[in-house]
């Protein structure tokens, strides 16, 4: 990977974030770059000296992360960027301007939490990422061996099979087995077909490329739900989802399966960007 973007508003959520990426960059050989931005208006200040002594707060406080956290990034550099503007939208910018594989961002879930931004932006970075966006409760457990277990959900949508070939490098880097779950919505044999043989696309991926994997298959009302449960049931480590998003003149929305699993799932959640929605959110 060529870069590694982490969302950080120095909560311990964020620099939870941050143990998460190091470990990914180590893995996948990445440098990582760490964002503050800077999400308060000018008139909220009296002078611009306090605008000033937040910058250099904020700077002071990254050259300690620096010197603790850069002795763990082992082949790749640990460097910081200062923002000003919407945390989402900037976000999304330095992740264009690195040419970034992944950003990785700290999420409280749904907890009414809002005292540092990362809890309140986490799905609004999903929704304008130019790559894939990885998110991470502050309270997950980060298991010293990695990313050992992912699922790797399929359904009826055209875009399910598009998250495949990055969730196939994650499972290659960390040699990690894949648990590919066919999700049915419907009891309607011609969709659960239509289900089956992206499933079977999927796997034929996952036989090439050499990576370990099962399959299974189940009914399930509420798809979020199920995958959740799945993860626990198998003790996963990583939950692959497309953000099947939706545009209209003036934003980018996630759809309601992509919100749930951001905000809900206590396992980590790999969001990935239909092809064509990663087009329209980088122009």
């Amino acid at each position: 990977m060529k870069d590694i973007v982490v969302a950080i508003d120095f909560s311990k959520g964020s620099l939870h974030a941050l143990d998460y990426a190091i470990q990914f960059a180590n893995r996948v050989k990445s440098n990582v770059t760490m964002v503050w931005v800077d999400n308060h208006l000018t008139q909220d200040f009296g002078f611009t000296q306090e605008v000033n002594e937040w910058r250099e707060e904020a700077s002071k406080n990254f050259e300690e992360i620096i010197k603790t956290y850069k002795v763990r990034l082992k082949p790749g550099k640990l460097s910081y960027k200062l923002r000003k503007g919407k945390v989402y939208q900037e976000i999304a910018t330095q992740a264009r301007l690195n040419d970034a594989s992944l950003i990785i961002a700290g999420t409280h879930g749904v907890t009414g939490y809002e005292e540092f931004w990362i809890g309140s932006n986490a799905y609004r970075i999903v929704s304008y990422a130019p790559c894939p966006v990885l998110t991470i409760r502050h309270d997950c457990v980060i298991k010293p061996e990695g990313v050992t277990s992912i699922i790797l959900p399929i359904d009826a949508t055209l875009d399910t099979r598009q998250k495949v070939p990055f969730t196939m490098e994650i499972a290659k880097a960390f040699g990690a087995d894949v648990h590919l779950l066919s999700l049915y919505t419907t009891s309607i044999k011609a969709m659960q077909r239509k289900v089956d043989n992206y499933a079977r696309l999927a796997q034929k991926l996952l036989d090439e490329a050499g990576v370990n994997y099962s399959t299974e298959s189940m009914v399930a009302d509420n798809i979020t739900n199920a995958a959740i449960e799945y993860a626990r049931r198998v003790d996963a480590d990583l939950i692959a989802i497309m953000t099947e998003q939706e545009t209209s003149a003036s934003n980018i929305l996630l759809g309601p399966f992509a919100q749930q699993m951001v905000n809900y799932s206590p396992v980590p959640v790999l969001s990935i960007q239909p092809k064509e929605i990663i087009a329209i959110s980088t122009r």
